[in-house]
């Protein structure tokens, strides 16, 4: 814990989005009860409210959601944890890491809650299909999904063999390919991307054990093949119109599970709570505030 800990507060105020120095000035270190494990994991807390829990995207962190966050915190506590592996997340080098073991995590982050009653959901990307399985697993404790440009909901698990699991880790480290991925996630990336944006891609990549928990978990096959069948839960999706990491035939796949029609944002990317966040807040009011 020291050492993340003092790795994150030593980044904070170098941190040159605003937005994400505030939230990042909100982490707490939970320790987690059923993973074998002794070291805490971070969670931003930030907000009063009905709890919403806020799940982030493959090789990201918490700070994805640092333009959304302020726009809900009035409504909603807000519980953003840094998915198992992910993010500023501790790395055991005995640990395994896969979707059971993110799972894992984050069913003993719902156990720590202390919420009354029922909690929503809100999972970007990966986190979409995160989250379908999580409202799968807890289908007593969440009542309601929104899920923004979900990715894995379709498809079936496919582990990378090893060694190429390590090049493509130390593929994915490599500088311009964090600068050409993180300007393809946002629907203008000439007019949106810029230094704040291009740090916060790639801040989380000083953690210790970061390319080695993404060899492990490229090996484990990932989440695919998440949406069937759907949970019993009311869902809803949004797409960006934009998106050029979700290209029209895995939404066209991903839409035939669903059974109300996604909603797409114009002018949008992969990233619609960073692309358009008050869009995205007013939804998630209509949706889940009551």
């Amino acid at each position: 814990r020291r050492a993340l800990k003092s790795l994150l507060d030593s980044l904070i105020p170098g941190l040159l989005d605003p937005q994400a120095r505030d939230l990042a000035l909100q982490v707490q270190w939970w320790p987690l009860k059923g993973l074998g494990l002794e070291t805490p994991f971070p969670v931003a807390v930030v907000g009063q409210g009905p709890p919403l829990l806020m799940l982030h995207g493959f090789d990201s962190s918490f700070l994805e959601f640092r333009r959304l966050a302020p726009l809900l915190a009035d409504r909603f506590q807000l519980f953003i944890p840094d998915l198992f592996g992910f993010g500023f997340s501790p790395r055991p080098p005995q640990a395994a890491y896969g979707p059971e073991a993110v799972l894992r995590h984050l069913d003993a982050l719902m156990a720590h809650l202390d919420a009354d009653g029922s909690i929503g959901v809100i999972g970007a990307s990966m986190g979409g299909a995160v989250a379908v399985e999580l409202a799968r697993r807890q289908p007593d404790r969440i009542h309601q999904l929104l899920l923004l440009a979900p990715a894995g909901l379709t498809g079936r698990p496919m582990p990378v063999p090893p060694l190429l699991d390590r090049l493509g880790a130390w593929f994915l480290g490599r500088p311009g390919v964090r600068r050409g991925l993180c300007r393809q996630a946002f629907a203008d990336p000439d007019g949106q991307v810029g230094p704040p944006e291009e740090q916060i891609a790639s801040l989380h990549l000083q953690c210790p054990g970061w390319a080695e928990a993404l060899a492990a978990f490229a090996r484990s096959g990932g989440f695919a093949g998440c949406g069937e069948p759907l949970p019993p839960q009311p869902l809803h999706v949004i797409w960006g119109a934009d998106d050029r990491i979700l290209r029209a035939p895995l939404k066209q796949a991903a839409e035939s599970l669903l059974q109300h029609p996604a909603e797409t944002f114009e002018a949008c990317g992969h990233l619609p709570h960073i692309d358009q966040p008050q869009r995205v807040a007013d939804r998630c009011l209509e949706l889940l505030g009551s």
